[in-house]
């Protein structure tokens, strides 16, 4: 491998660790919020990327503008979901049985989108999404910065939130101890319905950014699902800035393996970070000191 290849695979990973941490967003907040693991995150970005294309195909509108209509819909279904589905689940059981039911549904929207859209891979072709930027000889393709770019106002965004609101103080308190901020007035029960709805809507982006880079179809979610997982306990389970972090490293290693031993080791990087966190610190490198602070 040469010089030149290190550093145009690192430049690709760290673009697509963007992408994975905008991915993987949604999944810490359902965790840090419901201890809910959302087996089904991936499939609602695919559901996204179909949305998007099909509001595309209607109204000619730009893609990334699509989000717009897309992420207000799916933090709407977001809330919808927690409220009908999730919170109906056990308690004691919640972690196993929440697994169980996102697989489901998981499944469910795929086999929905197979029925209305068929397997056939679509895509969303636009003039800036086939051009590249080559500062000193290295190709950054505008797709994935612009993706990095959305990533990184959404990251912002959820920080806002989190930090600099009401609804976001509401939602530390129940993240850190609900029973405790039940007792202070915060209706807990909404505020986890309203995590849920954020936690989706970042699905939306994300799947707008999907339809412009990758050709999509239903069963591709299932090729997510590894990845978020082990950046999220790489990050720390329940913490966006350490899911941001692992995403980034993990990314640029993943970019860097690629050009150097090919794209199935590159693929096997995730599990083995994966494995090697559970067995050496299974609460994250990153997770217990951000995500006391998000």
């Amino acid at each position: 491998m040469t010089w030149h290849l290190f550093w145009q695979g690192l430049a690709l990973g760290v673009l697509g660790g963007g992408l994975y941490a905008l991915f993987a967003s949604g999944l810490t907040l359902y965790f840090g919020v419901m201890r809910v693991v959302m087996v089904a995150h991936p499939a609602f970005l695919f559901l996204a990327a179909y949305a998007t294309y099909f509001v595309h195909e209607t109204t000619g509108l730009d893609p990334l503008l699509t989000v717009l209509i897309t992420a207000p819909a799916f933090f709407v279904l977001g809330i919808g979901v927690q409220r009908l589905v999730v919170a109906r689940l056990s308690v004691e059981n919640l972690g196993m049985m929440s697994v169980l039911l996102t697989f489901a549904l998981a499944v469910l929207i795929e086999g929905g989108l197979g029925v209305v859209a068929t397997g056939d891979h679509r895509t969303i072709r636009v003039d800036y999404a086939t051009r590249a930027w080559r500062p000193f000889d290295i190709a950054l393709p505008v797709d994935r910065v612009i993706g990095l770019g959305l990533a990184a106002a959404t990251f912002l965004a959820v920080f806002a939130v989190l930090r600099y609101t009401r609804f976001g103080a509401a939602l530390r308190a129940t993240i850190q101890h609900p029973e405790a901020a039940a007792l202070v007035g915060v209706d807990t029960e909404r505020v986890r319905g309203l995590g849920f709805g954020l936690g989706l809507s970042t699905a939306a982006v994300g799947g707008a950014v999907l339809s412009i880079i990758d050709p999509f179809f239903p069963a591709g979610h299932w090729d997510y699902i590894g990845k978020l997982m082990a950046i999220i306990v790489v990050g720390g389970l329940g913490s966006v800035g350490g899911a941001a972090i692992a995403a980034v490293l993990l990314g640029a290693l993943e970019g860097v393996v690629q050009v150097w031993q090919g794209a199935t080791w590159a693929a096997l990087l995730f599990y083995g970070f994966l494995f090697a966190t559970l067995l050496i610190r299974p609460h994250g490198f990153f997770g217990g000191r951000l995500a006391a602070r998000y």
